[in-house]
């Protein structure tokens, strides 16, 4: 008896490849860059230095209290790399842990020298006009030392052998807004108020504003004491993730330019977070194993935090002496 003829098998089809994502953005790459390493800059933010340039461009910007209570920023470039950046300004020891975890480079214009070999430990390039490096430019239109500006392509052309890999994926994210972790579990917000020692910004949802990169919709308008923010040229400073973390600050015996001794931020260890997407905030942990570990969020239900694909500030609100209000 003749055996059957077996009848042909459909091949399954492949999977969908997963689309590449930024990794300081969480946002589909559709464009040239992502093989680049990261650019971390030392940017001021005292009322002499403001409107700044480039902070609107940054995939996520750190705001840290330094001497007098004011503070300062350190912004990470990847997706988008702007060609003014500034008024530059001097490294702080909480640097190293803020862009360790990034690798690539890191672009100030001085400062305690420890500090300066404390990013260098940390696996970062380090990018000084006082080291000669070049991308630093002087503006005639302000007084020193709120002149001093860095070109992004410039700057980034500088990474060396060991500098030149993409930084790795920071933070969980959702796939779109609406699945975002404070979206889903957190409660309503229209803003958020901080308070630094002697400095005040804010927040406030706009559900129909934009980002002006593809993202949304919606985003943080931040605001400081009360008036809307804006870069140099005159787009509002915006973020499609705000992230509030209560840290401990400790003076240290280091002392600036002035002779005022330097505080430190203690980004060790973990510590209480809110984070706010999509109008809403919802209540987290945040934790940090050490200067070369990322920022780690995790909600009460112990699944780490998802943010929206797009831009984060994250804020370093001291636990004494400072406060948040969400509203």
């Amino acid at each position: 008896m003749a055996k059957p003829t077996p009848s042909p098998t459909t091949p399954a089809p492949s999977p969908t490849p997963e689309p590449e994502l930024w990794p300081l953005t969480g946002v589909v790459v559709e464009s040239d860059g992502a093989d680049r390493p990261a650019l971390s800059v030392k940017i001021e933010n005292s009322a002499p230095a403001r409107p700044q340039s480039g902070l609107e461009d940054a995939d996520i910007v750190w705001e840290e209290m330094v001497e007098g209570g004011i503070t300062r920023f350190n912004a990470a470039y990847h997706s988008t790399v702007p060609e003014a950046l500034g008024p530059v300004r001097s490294i702080r020891p909480m640097d190293a842990a803020i862009s360790g975890p990034l690798g690539g480079l890191l672009a100030f214009s001085g400062g305690v020298q420890p500090y300066i070999q404390k990013a260098r430990d940390a696996g970062l390039q380090i990018l000084t006009e006082d080291g000669g490096h070049a991308g630093f430019y002087r503006v005639s239109t302000r007084r020193a030392p709120h002149n001093l500006y860095g070109d992004g392509a410039e700057l980034l052309a500088q990474a060396d052998g060991s500098h030149k890999k993409p930084p790795a994926q920071q933070f969980a994210y959702a796939a779109d807004s609406a699945s975002a972790s404070a979206v889903v579990g957190g409660r309503p917000a229209a803003g958020i108020d901080i308070r630094f020692p002697s400095t005040n910004p804010g927040w406030t949802w706009q559900a129909d504003g934009d980002a002006g990169r593809g993202w949304g919709p919606g985003v943080w308008l931040r605001d400081e004491a009360g008036a809307t923010q804006h870069a140099a040229d005159g787009d509002p400073i915006v973020a499609t993730n705000v992230v509030v973390l209560r840290v401990e600050v400790v003076i240290t015996e280091a002392r600036d330019v002035a002779g005022n001794r330097v505080p430190e931020t203690i980004l060790s260890g973990a510590g209480a977070a809110q984070v706010a997407t999509g109008g809403h905030v919802v209540e987290a942990t945040w934790s940090k194993a050490g200067d070369l570990k990322p920022l780690v969020l995790t909600g009460k239900d112990g699944k780490p935090v998802q943010l929206a694909p797009g831009s984060t500030w994250i804020e370093l609100v001291p636990t004494s002496g400072g406060s948040v209000t969400v509203g």
